[in-house]
């Protein structure tokens, strides 16, 4: 429970605690996100994990510290000052970061930038994402793009007639791999694939396909050609390619940047300070929160008189202006900042 008072001076609770993901259960979901990564969701399939959100349709629980027990929006409602400087809105998160176990095919499909999403949805935001591959089946692929340009027509009669596939640029996948998905981009993610998905606090998706498929309601989930058409890029895409990733060696750890948009900034971490008498020092600045979202192995954060042990799967939220720390252990991590 949240045992602190509003009145409370704020510099005593920048300190970083754990979040408890909500799950969805999608038509086209594993169980891996409950085997592999311990969510002890109860819900099958468990095809996303929301784990560090503040949108209205799945938030977060923070399930440590002083907070315990309250959302993630209602933490963020009584402390804005944890988001830092940098994000403008102060009501809410700018980022929603996602596992994804796609033991079917996603539906094909494309988001709108936040210009459209503001004016013809009420004001939301667009979504730019990103796209971390934990792990993928031989034969993953995922759908980037078209393979030429091709007319809203074209397409639309393609839709109808179930044969939209001929159209789509599909990419084999592995572990590792990173894909950067603007806003306007017709996308999919394809059977096998285990994902992290960082992106834009946004819920919008607009379907141009889904292979026909009936739901737990015996329904075809809807399609939303019209909006589709007019925010989708029907210009050929470049098949994409592996980002230039520089490792940078400190004692204890290496880290590697991802990707860096105007919407966030990923960084992978790798901490090793098993064999390390040293532990790794870290502080968040004023300007923006990070997130620590764990994806291999487990270690300890160390903060004045407390200690938060983390594990494969976990997502950890540190204030902005935060209080300083160290991190023992051996794990990979996605280091999230906007």
């Amino acid at each position: 429970m949240y045992r602190i008072s509003r009145n409370s001076p704020s510099n005593k609770l920048h300190k970083p605690f754990l979040l408890k993901p909500e799950g969805k259960d999608y038509l086209w979901g594993g169980d891996r996100l409950n085997y592999d990564f311990g969510k002890n969701i109860p819900i099958s399939p468990l095809s996303e994990t929301w784990e560090c959100s503040t949108h209205s349709d799945g938030p977060s629980t923070v399930v440590s510290g002083v907070f315990e027990g309250l959302s993630l929006p209602e933490v963020l409602k009584l402390h804005p000052e944890f988001m830092g400087t940098n994000p403008e809105n102060k009501t809410e998160l700018p980022i929603l970061i996602k596992f994804i176990d796609a033991k079917k095919d996603l539906s094909v499909q494309v988001h709108p930038n936040d210009e459209y999403a503001k004016e013809h949805e009420n004001g939301q935001l667009g979504k730019t994402e990103m796209w971390y591959v934990l792990d993928a089946t031989p034969d993953a692929k995922l759908v980037y793009g078209l393979h030429h340009t091709v007319s809203k027509e074209k397409i639309r009669a393609a839709i109808e007639k179930g044969r939209l596939e001929k159209y789509l640029q599909k990419v084999s996948i592995k572990k590792d791999d990173v894909f950067y998905i603007e806003a306007g981009t017709i996308h999919a993610i394809g059977a096998g694939a285990l994902i992290a998905e960082i992106q834009e606090n946004s819920n919008l998706t607009y379907r141009l396909y889904d292979y026909d498929r009936i739901d737990k309601n015996g329904q075809k989930r809807p399609l939303h050609v019209d909006k589709a058409l007019e925010v989708a890029n029907l210009n050929s895409s470049a098949e994409p390619h592996q980002p230039m990733r520089v490792l940078k060696y400190q004692p204890g750890w290496a880290s590697e940047l991802l990707c860096r948009c105007k919407y966030f900034q990923v960084e992978r971490i790798m901490l090793n300070t098993e064999t390390n008498k040293n532990m790794v020092s870290m502080q968040v600045g004023s300007t923006s929160f990070n997130v620590l979202l764990c994806v291999g192995g487990c270690g300890v954060i160390f903060y004045e008189d407390e200690a938060l042990p983390f594990f494969k799967g976990d997502c950890i939220f540190v204030p902005a202006d935060s209080v300083e720390m160290q991190i023992h252990g051996k794990a990979s991590m996605l280091k999230v900042s906007c």
